[in-house]
C-alpha cells in the first residue's frame, strides 16, 4: 500500500475541479468539501476492509466508515455475496418483498419498537416521524436541542450540528419563518430549560426529538438520567418522545444508543428513527415505535407517507446481512479497538501538551481540542478548530482518514486489524506535535 506522504493528489485535484463546474461546492454533502480543514478532498475509488484508496492510488485507514454504516468494514464478502444475489433477482420492484419483512423483524428484535416503516434516508425518517407525531397528537410544536442534527428537514435545521456547525452557515436559510417558528431549540443536557419550555408551551408541543447519544456536534453523551427525564416529561404533557438513532442505531451497541441507558433504566421512546448501519452501506432508513402510534400511518390511518424506493430489496438485503453478522463478539471487538485508539490519542496529545478531551458513546468517540468536558453545543463550539485542522492533515498525510470536521464522531469497524491500528498509532505522535504548533486558542 502507498502511504499518502509519498504520493501526489493530482488526480483528486483534477476531479475536484471538474466537480465544482457541475456540482455546488464540488460535493454532494457539504462536509466532504474539506472547507473546515482546508486542502483538497480525496476522491475515493475503492475501499476494502479498513482501507480507502483514492484516485491517486493513496491508501488510508478509514476512521469515518462512511459516517458509521460500515460496521463490518468495506466490501465484506458475505454482504457483497448477499447483495449480488439480490441484484441478480432484480433491483427494484415497487412491491412488498421478503427481505424488508426480515429486516423489520430484526430491528424489532433488537430495539423496543413494535412496528417499523422503511424509507430511503435518515432525513426522510425524521421528517416522517415528526409528521406522525403531529398527526397522532393534533399538535404542531417541535422541541429539539442545539447541536443535534436530524437531517435537512425544514423545522429541524435550527441550530443543527454536523455540517451546519462545520460550515457556520445559517441553519434556517431557505426555511420559511412559519416553519422555523414551530421549532423550540433548547440547550442540550439542560433540564431546567426543558421544564420551562413544557411549562410555557406544553399543550402545543407535539414531540421532543433528540439524538439518543448526540454525535453531530462531536460525541456529547446525555447526563445520567437525562433521556429518562425527557421521556417522563413528554409523557406528563401528552407529547411524544422521539429518539433519533440514525447514527447510533446498531452502531453504539447491539441495541444502539438505547442500549447504553434505556435498556438499563427501563424507559422506552414513543418513536425511534434508524439509518446507516441498518442499510449496510446502502441508502436505507426507518422509523418505528409503538404499534398504536404506527397505526396512524396510511394505509391503516390518516397520516400519509410513501416512497418508491422504500424497502428496496437490495438495500434491505444488505442491511439484514450486516445486522445478522453483527454479533456480540463483533461489538466486543469494536469496543476494544476504539479503546486502544482513544488511549493512544490521549497519550500523545498529553505528551504534546495539547488541550483535549475524548468523549465516547459505546463504540463511537470523538476528540475535542479543549480542556474541559463538553456538555452542549455551546461548549462544543469552544474548541480549537485550527489545532484540529493541523492534526487532521498530519494524520491524512500519514495515511489515516479522519472526519474533515471537529464536530463529527470517529468510527471503527470489525476490519480494523493490527496492521490498520498500527498505522493509526504510528501517525499520532507527529499529528499531536502539529496540533500543538497550530493551536489557535
Amino acid at each position: 500500500m502507498t502511504p499518502a506522504t509519498t504520493a501526489t493528489t493530482a488526480a483528486s485535484e483534477a476531479l475536484f475541479d471538474r466537480a465544482r463546474a457541475v456540482t455546488p461546492g464540488g460535493v454532494n454533502s457539504p462536509v466532504r468539501a474539506f472547507n473546515a480543514v482546508g486542502g483538497t478532498p480525496r476522491f475515493i475509488t475503492s475501499a476494502s476492509g479498513a482501507w480507502l484508496t483514492d484516485a491517486d492510488g493513496n491508501d488510508y485507514v478509514d476512521l469515518i466508515c462512511s459516517w458509521g454504516p460500515m460496521l463490518l468494514g468495506h466490501a465484506h464478502p458475505d454482504v457483497q455475496a448477499a447483495v449480488a444475489g439480490a441484484v441478480a433477482r432484480g433491483t427494484s420492484y415497487g412491491t412488498p418483498t421478503e427481505p424488508e419483512v426480515e429486516l423489520a423483524e430484526e430491528i424489532v428484535a433488537r430495539t423496543p419498537v413494535e412496528r417499523v416503516r422503511f424509507v430511503s434516508s435518515g432525513t426522510e425518517a425524521t421528517m416522517s416521524a415528526i409528521r406522525l407525531a403531529r398527526g397522532a397528537t393534533g399538535r404542531d410544536l417541535v422541541v429539539k436541542f442545539a447541536g443535534c442534527y436530524h437531517g435537512h428537514v425544514d423545522p429541524l435545521l435550527a441550530e443543527a450540528g454536523s455540517g451546519v456547525a462545520t460550515l457556520a452557515v445559517p441553519g434556517t436559510s431557505g426555511v420559511p419563518a412559519t416553519s422555523a417558528a414551530e421549532t423550540l431549540v433548547l440547550p442540550y443536557n439542560d433540564r431546567e430549560a426543558v421544564l420551562a419550555a413544557f411549562e410555557a408551551h406544553g399543550p402545543r408541543i407535539a414531540c421532543l426529538i433528540t439524538e439518543a447519544m448526540p454525535g453531530n456536534m462531536g460525541i456529547v453523551p446525555p447526563a445520567p438520567g437525562f433521556n429518562a427525564f425527557l421521556a417522563e416529561t413528554c409523557r406528563a404533557h401528552g407529547a411524544l418522545f422521539i429518539s433519533d438513532e440514525v447514527m447510533t442505531g446498531f452502531r453504539a451497541t447491539e441495541q444502539g444508543g438505547w442500549g447504553l441507558d434505556g435498556a438499563i433504566e427501563g424507559w422506552v421512546p414513543d418513536l425511534m428513527t434508524f439509518g446507516k448501519v441498518m442499510g449496510g452501506g446502502f441508502p436505507a432508513a426507518a422509523f418505528g415505535g409503538r404499534a398504536d402510534l404506527m397505526a396512524h400511518l396510511a394505509p391503516e390511518g390518516p397520516v400519509y407517507q410513501a416512497g418508491t424506493l422504500s424497502g428496496n430489496p437490495v438495500a434491505t438485503t444488505a442491511g439484514l446481512t450486516t445486522l445478522r453478522l453483527a454479533t456480540p463478539e463483533v461489538y466486543a471487538q469494536l469496543d476494544a479497538t476504539a479503546h486502544t485508539i482513544r488511549a493512544a490519542v490521549t497519550e500523545h496529545l498529553q505528551a504534546a501538551s495539547v488541550p483535549h478531551v475524548v468523549q465516547t458513546a459505546g463504540t463511537m468517540f470523538s476528540v475535542f481540542f479543549r480542556d474541559e468536558p463538553v456538555r452542549d453545543f455551546a461548549e462544543a463550539s469552544q474548541q480549537d478548530t485550527a489545532a484540529y485542522a493541523a492534526f487532521f492533515h498530519s494524520m491524512l498525510d500519514q495515511g489515516v482518514y479522519l472526519p474533515p470536521s471537529a464536530y463529527e464522531a470517529w468510527f471503527v469497524s470489525a476490519a480494523h486489524d493490527e496492521r490498520a491500528v498500527s498505522r493509526i498509532l504510528d501517525a499520532l505522535p507527529a499529528a499531536a506535535v502539529a496540533a500543538a504548533t497550530a493551536g489557535g486558542l
